[in-house]
This record gives structure tokens, C-alpha cells and sequence, in this order.
């Protein structure tokens, strides 16, 4: 390996020990140390000690050009602004002072929401796992990262509650579990029950344990409360620790049962796994849930990310009616 790759592997390894010791997830890290990359490359970079010339220069240059000549979405640029900034504060130890870039303009926009009977006709069409995640998205307002990664203890039948460990902003929060679920719900754990038992009975049946829990609590890893609710189909090594586990189901099986339901139900709607949680909030809201209380449900730090869906609310532009219909 040369001494230039040798370097820009020492700097990605020591970016993903600090995002591991600081628990952050393996797909934020792999996204974080992509931009890390193609920042470097893009300045044509061979020394560490370049990184420390002008940095904040750097950074502009880089954002701006984003931003004007890659014409990147506001979210993608923040996305990179937020790993460089990762990159020269906790890896670096030099933080960055005062930016300046041209930023991507994020315009509002009104999400893309279902009716009631949208909802319904698309589980019509959803089968199996699939299915039941579904109907816990829009059930307890859930985004679909929180959904896969939910554990059995997550599940409270007797409050008709679900708790979501360490969500957006390392959070936790207590959602509502449908009780309608509950069977189908039930009946899919036993199958998962009966999984996990062939894994242990295999030499398996360990499964990722966050914050050194596993250190903690020795045996954890393998009782049946901290297993995930919504397991792989198949064993897989852990590409931090090595360890073959069953990890959770993968996101783009249900995007892909979301998007099938969908074009089956004839819906031309733009619909993901997040319109049900928007679906979720706005319901919610025609039903006279105060403001507060959804935004608590939903984990918005800020009142006026949730106070969007009032303006979904407004039906046929801003609630005027159409003079059309007055003929």
C-alpha cells in the first residue's frame, strides 16, 4: 500500500474507532467516512498535515461546489458539512470557525400523505413481515429505522405502548402500540421464538448489544427480551466485531413491499415507509390530537417541524373551495 493510502486508511480507521466509541450507527459511519474521501479527493490531498492548511477554506470550496456545480440536494450538503465537521473536531481535534459556503436552498415542502383509505388499500396489499411492519409504522408513527432495530421488551401489550431506544437525537420515546396487532404480532414472535432456538442450539443466537451492554451483562446478547422483533432471514458477520449474528431485517425488503403495494393499489401517490408516519401524525390530527402530543409521539425537538402537518390539513389549497363546485 502506498504511504498516500496508508494514510487516508489510518485517518478512516481512527474516524470509525471515535464514531464506534461514541455509538454511532454503521451506516452513519460508512456515509461519514465516503464524504471524508471524496473531500479529500477532491483537493487532491497526500498529507495529513494538508488537511490543517486552511481549513475552513477547504470546507467552503467544497460546499460550495456541491452546491453550485454538483447541484446537490440541501439535505446531501448538510450531510457532508456534518462529517467534515465530525472529521476536523473529534478525529482532527481542530474545529472548524465560521463557514462560509454557498448553501443548497431547502425549500419547505408539504409532505405526501395517504388517506384512510390509501392506507387500507395498500395493506391489502402487503403480505407476511412486511405487512406487520407496516402497520406498525403507521400505527405508532414510527420512522422505519426505529421499526427494524425494535427489540422484544420494546413491546408493551399491557399499555398498548411502544418504546423506541435511543431514536433521532439519541432519544428515547413511547409511541402507541395498536392493539390490532397484537395477534398478528404474537404469532409472527413465535416463529422468530422458534429461530432463535435453532440458532442457539446451532452455536448462534447472539445478538448486537449497544454501549458495552455486552460487557455488562454478560448473557444478554443471547436471552430471547433482547432479540430484534424483525431478524435477518440469515446469519451474517459483523463487520465491526467480526462476530457472525442475526442482525435485523434490511430496510429495502420493506421499501421494495411498500413500492409493489403500492403500484398494485394504483395509488400514484410518491409513497416510502416515512408516508406512513406522516400519514400517522396527520390522522391524528383530523382526529383532534393536540399538537403537543404528537410532536411528543413523534420525537420533534422543535414544535414547528410537526406543526407541518396543519398545512395538510388545509385540503384544496390552503382550505379554499374550488368555485368550480359553487356552479
Amino acid at each position: 500500500m502506498s504511504s498516500k493510502n496508508s494514510q487516508k486508511s489510518n485517518l478512516l480507521t481512527e474516524m470509525r474507532d471515535i464514531m464506534h466509541r461514541l455509538h454511532y450507527s454503521i451506516h452513519t459511519e460508512n456515509i461519514y467516512c465516503d464524504w471524508v474521501v471524496k473531500y479529500v479527493h477532491f483537493h487532491k490531498m497526500q498529507e495529513r498535515e494538508a488537511l490543517f492548511a486552511q481549513p475552513e477554506k477547504k470546507v467552503e470550496d467544497y460546499l460550495t461546489y456541491l452546491a453550485v456545480q454538483a447541484n446537490v440536494a440541501a439535505s446531501t450538503q448538510n450531510q457532508a458539512f456534518n462529517a467534515l465537521v465530525f472529521l476536523y473536531k473529534r478525529v482532527l481535534e481542530h474545529p472548524l470557525e465560521g463557514v462560509e459556503a454557498t448553501r443548497t436552498r431547502k425549500e419547505p415542502q408539504i409532505p405526501v400523505v395517504l388517506t384512510r383509505e390509501e392506507v387500507k388499500q395498500v395493506l391489502t396489499f402487503l403480505e407476511n413481515t412486511p405487512a406487520l411492519l407496516v402497520k406498525l409504522l403507521y400505527g405508532g408513527g414510527l420512522r422505519i429505522s426505529e421499526t427494524i432495530r425494535l427489540r422484544i421488551q420494546d413491546i408493551d401489550y399491557g399499555y398498548s405502548q411502544v418504546t423506541v431506544r435511543s431514536g433521532k437525537g439519541m432519544k428515547d420515546r413511547v409511541t402507541p402500540f395498536p392493539k390490532s396487532v397484537e395477534p398478528l404480532l404474537r404469532n409472527h414472535l413465535e416463529r422468530v421464538k422458534a429461530m432463535h432456538t435453532r440458532d442457539l442450539a446451532a452455536g448462534y443466537g447472539k445478538v448486537y448489544l449497544p454501549y458495552a451492554l455486552a460487557r455488562k451483562y454478560p448473557n444478554a446478547e443471547k436471552e430471547w427480551n433482547w432479540q430484534y422483533v424483525f431478524p435477518s432471514r440469515s446469519l451474517s458477520k459483523d463487520p465491526r466485531s467480526g462476530i457472525t449474528r442475526r442482525h435485523h431485517i434490511d430496510q429495502s425488503v420493506v421499501n421494495k413491499a411498500i413500492k409493489q403495494a403500492v403500484r398494485k393499489a394504483g395509488i400514484t401517490k410518491k409513497v416510502s415507509a416515512h408516508t406512513f408516519r406522516h400519514s400517522f401524525a396527520t390522522h391524528l390530527l383530523q382526529r383532534g390530537t393536540d399538537i403537543r402530543t404528537i410532536q411528543s409521539l413523534l420525537g420533534h425537538k422543535d414544535l414547528e417541524t410537526t406543526m407541518i402537518y396543519t398545512h395538510v390539513l388545509k385540503q384544496g389549497g390552503e382550505g379554499v373551495m374550488s368555485p368550480l363546485d359553487d356552479l
